[in-house]
């Protein structure tokens, strides 16, 4: 009984039950607890940056060939696009069997506002996209100062200290998760204080139909890839649990960033794998996000009553592989790559994009919780793939009680 109430995991568990309780019957009380949630991912958010910065680095100088950085960022590309275009078919193939859209009533749907994402569709650039994604320049920041320090002759004059530095920072993210039930009551409790479970009824079949699909993707896709390397999905899911609390209570998988690096190397990928691909994934791997974005046009077509020819269908997947990976980092960003589409495509009217405002942010958790396990189970693949996965270690880790109870015991 001890060790459950000293469990990190059991106390995000009651905090999220707490808030959407809150939420619910107390929407008044609950909506100003929204800075709860908030505060925790803005204090999270002081630690994704050095850490990124530091695993980077400090990955790729101590791989000593900067070939093999290379090697194993082209091979993250690769990976990225050939899982993210999986996903996109994935949610395409489960929405024309289920058809979400069929039998929807508009009438009975209350539409939201969407001028500032289409104003925002309208004005998006790649450069943009990467002035607002400071994830991404760090990462690129990271990759060139650490091509640099491998080259440097008095490179251990520097890697030293900023070893020492990054195991500080670690530990004070240690710290700062404990605050985790904190912030997922808080981001809980507001949410469904804001858009009430009510809402969820027109367009129910919509998000139960992404939810099914995201899990089928991640038990049979993202398992049969851990499966090729005697690596098994569900034990690799109990060993991330607490984080996938986090990401569920705050809607955000960037949250939890720090700490999945951490883990990912405690469970057997190497330090410089783990550090090229889960960054970049943040940014280029949104296998949740893509899911989302496929199934929202779909749903949208069927609600039209548009047939979708085949061609209008790869046209589609075609637009969505470039949109979709403008998907991170920009406010609203699941709007604007779907108003971005939609402006390219001209087959499905714009307007229909009002109609899912009301549910978009109870299926943003399926999104979060995809996006984070895809970056996982890419950062364990890649690491197989480049013969630098230490079964051992991972061995050690499942057999072990959870971090949490580690930070609590010592």
């Amino acid at each position: 009984m001890k060790k459950v109430f000293t469990n990190l995991t059991f106390w995000v568990l009651v905090a999220i039950t707490a808030g959407a309780l809150l939420g619910n019957f107390y929407p008044d009380t609950a909506i100003k607890t929204e800075w709860l949630g908030k505060t925790f991912i803005e204090l999270i958010k002081y630690f994704i940056y050095p850490i990124i910065f530091f695993t980077i680095s400090l990955g790729i100088s101590n791989m000593g060939n900067i070939k093999k950085a290379g090697r194993v960022g082209g091979k993250a590309i690769l990976y990225f696009e050939i899982i993210t275009t999986f996903a996109l078919l994935t949610g395409m193939i489960v929405s024309h069997l289920i058809q979400p859209g069929s039998g929807v009533n508009i009438s009975e749907v209350k539409a939201g506002d969407i001028s500032n994402y289409l104003k925002q569709a309208e004005t998006f650039t790649w450069l943009g996209f990467l002035k607002e994604n400071p994830t991404l320049q760090i990462l690129i920041i990271s990759i060139i100062f650490g091509i640099w320090l491998s080259g440097y002759e008095k490179k251990e004059s520097i890697v030293k200290p900023l070893t020492v530095i990054s195991k500080y920072v670690f530990k004070a993210l240690h710290f700062a998760m404990l605050l985790a039930p904190i912030g997922a009551f808080g981001g809980m409790a507001s949410t469904v204080s804001k858009f009430g479970l009510q809402t969820l009824l027109p367009l129910g079949k919509l998000m139960i139909t992404v939810y099914i699909t995201c899990l089928c993707f991640i038990f049979i896709i993202l398992g049969l890839l851990l499966m090729h390397y005697k690596i098994s999905i569900l034990k690799y899911l109990k060993y991330i649990r607490e984080e996938l609390l986090i990401v569920l209570g705050t809607s955000s998988s960037e949250v939890a960033l720090p700490s999945l690096i951490e883990k990912l190397e405690r469970f057997g990928c190497s330090k410089s794998v783990t550090g090229l691909v889960v960054p970049a994934g943040y940014s280029f791997n949104l296998d949740g996000t893509t899911i989302y974005l496929s199934m929202a046009i779909m749903f949208l077509a069927q609600v039209y009553h548009i047939d979708l020819t085949l061609h209008q269908a790869f046209v589609i997947i075609g637009v969505l592989l470039i949109t979709s990976k403008g998907a991170a980092g920009v406010t609203g960003s699941g709007f604007i790559v779907l108003a971005s589409t939609l402006s390219a495509v001209k087959v499905i009217p714009m307007e229909g994009l009002a109609f899912l405002l009301g549910v978009d942010r109870f299926m943003s958790e399926a999104r979060a919780l995809t996006n984070f396990i895809g970056n996982g189970v890419a950062t364990i693949w890649i690491s197989n793939n480049e013969k630098e996965f230490d079964y051992n270690k991972m061995k050690m880790s499942l057999n072990n009680f959870s971090d949490s109870e580690k930070i609590l015991a010592e």
